[in-house]
């Protein structure tokens, strides 16, 4: 089979890298991919959101499976108009996809399906918005309604944070027409889990479970970011607690769009946090996790290939479970100094060669870029080119184990400005 992989990030290159494993891959595609994506796929300069593009691309190459990897896209329409052609592509369409593009739409969601979350309350009006958090109890969460590449969330501890982030969201348009409407929710408190599954609208398949890690420092401080690292499995979710979260959560919430006539393919995310009165939803996500899927895919021993296919064609009935490795797998991001704020591209990084060598570690490019280099020069050199740059990734017999494999290796990589979180994990062990 001939695939293409949308996106350029760390979970694209783990999409990527798995999908070479398959059986029925044959030749791999990455639009437009990155510099360590290149050693495995070729890929191909067309931006995730030029659906047009991508179409032309795919019917000229005859590609047999599309994979989306980021959001946009999906918001985009991109599954609608490959649908229009009748060409396989792996992802929900665009009216499902609100379920990540609109944090309103989610919301009204789950409360008229009794899928749990925090208690909301929605504004299109700043001064409305900002007059209701004088009257609540504090902390609050404010969320910009829109996509916001994972930052599009503020925790207030007092009201005047809470109107500045009002004002910054709707009046500054910090994030664009994604603050056109925002969401002010109750804080929850616990311990934060991501569950992922496939699903083809009917049948469910869980993946492993995992934890993300959103802030920039060490001890959950600073602003949030796209994720910093991530774990899986994560033990805050016990067998028990992983079905009240398919029922309550994943087949209230699929169920209910298939009763209001949206059929959802592809891979459902439900960042979960786990509080005392059980799980709540914080978010849902209509893709892959990025960096959960760099912590939960090296441990899949099914072929992820098969497994697409039958919840694009709605025949993932066949599969009931999937087939895992039993270790622990933990996965830290390496980002650009000034991440998420101001950052600098350009910076050589040294090392990989080094952790090529190691057992059980696999480094996920993200924001990098190779160019082009004369066949005699070895190895191979590649620079920054974004926020999150690697994905340095170990599997362990344990979560230490794990742990411990994996900063090894990210003490072997350099690059001007770096900078990673060194408690990725902690959370698991004292469990």
């Amino acid at each position: 089979m001939k695939i293409l992989v949308i996106g350029s990030g760390g979970r694209e290159h783990a999409l990527v890298w798995k999908i070479a494993q398959s059986k029925l891959a044959d030749n791999i595609f990455c639009a437009p991919g990155n510099g360590g994506i290149s050693k495995l796929a070729e890929c191909i300069d067309i931006k995730a959101e030029d659906i047009q593009g991508l179409l032309d691309f795919v019917r000229k190459e005859k590609i047999d499976l599309t994979v989306v990897g980021p959001e946009a896209s999906l918001a985009c329409g991109i599954v609608d108009e490959f649908f229009n052609y009748k060409l396989r592509i792996f992802g929900p369409n665009k009216k499902a996809a609100q379920l990540e593009a609109s944090k309103v739409f989610a919301k009204e969601l789950m409360a008229k399906y009794a899928v749990p979350t925090a208690d909301f309350k929605i504004f299109d009006n700043a001064e409305e918005a900002e007059r209701y958090v004088e009257k609540i109890a504090l902390p609050c969460v404010i969320k910009a309604d829109g996509l916001a590449q994972g930052k599009g969330v503020i925790i207030a501890k007092t009201a005047d944070e809470a109107k500045q982030a009002v004002n910054s969201i709707m009046q500054e348009r910090i994030f664009g027409e994604a603050g056109n409407k925002i969401i002010i929710e109750d804080c929850l408190e616990g311990q934060e889990a991501s569950i992922l599954v496939l699903t083809d609208s009917k049948s469910v398949v869980p993946l492993a479970s995992s934890q993300d890690h959103k802030r920039i420092f060490d001890n959950d401080q600073g602003p949030n970011t796209g994720g910093m690292g991530a774990y899986s499995p994560a033990p805050v979710v016990t067998q028990e607690l992983f079905k009240e979260i398919l029922h309550k959560v994943v087949h209230r919430t699929i169920d209910g769009l298939s009763k209001d006539g949206i059929d959802y393919r592809g891979v459902l995310y439900a960042g979960i946090m786990i509080t005392k009165d059980g799980p709540k939803v914080l978010e849902f996500n209509v893709r892959f996790g990025d960096p959960e899927t760099q912590a939960i895919l090296p441990r899949l021993k099914s072929d992820i290939v098969e497994v697409m296919l039958a919840a694009t064609d709605k025949k993932l009935s066949r599969f009931k479970t999937l087939d895992w490795d039993g270790r622990s797998c933990v996965c830290v991001v390496c980002a650009s100094g000034g991440y998420p704020g101001n950052y600098k591209n350009g910076k050589e990084i040294s090392g990989l060669e080094e952790t090529d060598k190691m057992q059980d570690v696999v480094v996920f490019h993200a924001g990098t870029k190779k160019p082009p280099t004369p066949n005699f020069q070895l190895p191979t050199r590649y620079f920054t080119n974004g926020g999150r740059v690697l994905g340095v990734t170990g599997l362990g017999d344990t979560i230490k184990k794990a742990i411990d494999k994996t900063y090894q290796a990210v003490e072997k990589i350099n690059f001007e400005g770096m900078q990673y979180r060194k408690d990725i994990g902690y959370k698991a062990i004292s469990r």
